[in-house]
């Protein structure tokens, strides 16, 4: 399986760890991330993972910014993207189990490199559920199908 990174300035040296230990668990990982800490522009790495996996590139994606959350939004501008920020383990699981999300962020000034790797752990460790929970995927794709049109 193939794991799109990014990162910007705020989160280098933990996108660094968090990569490391991706491969420590089997996993190839693609590095969209900038890799020096000069201030840069959060979304520019939000989009470069989001079509990563849209496009296939990538199986899903992992976003570290100081929040989380100005790279999750950025990921959610591309089609097909359900990213979501995740700051403890059971949201990181519920996220694959109930949202089917393929892109996960964090905050690199929210939580510490162990955390981040429960994080991450738990959601590579869990499945989509489907059932009650694919006609909600399927409200979003509709949602954003519309969008799509509109524009």
């Amino acid at each position: 399986m193939k794991i799109a990174i990014g990162n910007d300035h705020a989160a280098v040296d933990l996108k660094r760890e968090i990569a490391r230990y991706v491969e420590s668990l089997g996993y190839e990982v693609i590095n969209f991330g900038t890799d020096n800490n000069e201030s840069c522009d959060y979304p520019i790495y939000g989009e470069k993972v989001g079509q990563a996996v849209a496009e296939g590139q990538a199986d899903c994606g992992i976003l570290i910014c100081g929040t989380g959350v100005g790279v999750s939004l950025a990921a959610n501008k591309v089609k097909g993207i359900r990213c979501g920020v995740c700051s403890d383990t059971t949201t990181a699981r519920l996220i694959k189990e109930h949202n089917n999300a393929n892109v996960i962020a964090f905050g690199a000034r929210i939580v510490g490199a162990e955390k981040a790797k429960d994080i991450v752990k738990a959601y590579l460790e869990a499945e989509f559920q489907g059932g009650r929970h694919q006609s909600r995927v399927d409200m979003l794709s509709r949602m954003e199908e519309s969008w799509s049109r509109s524009e």
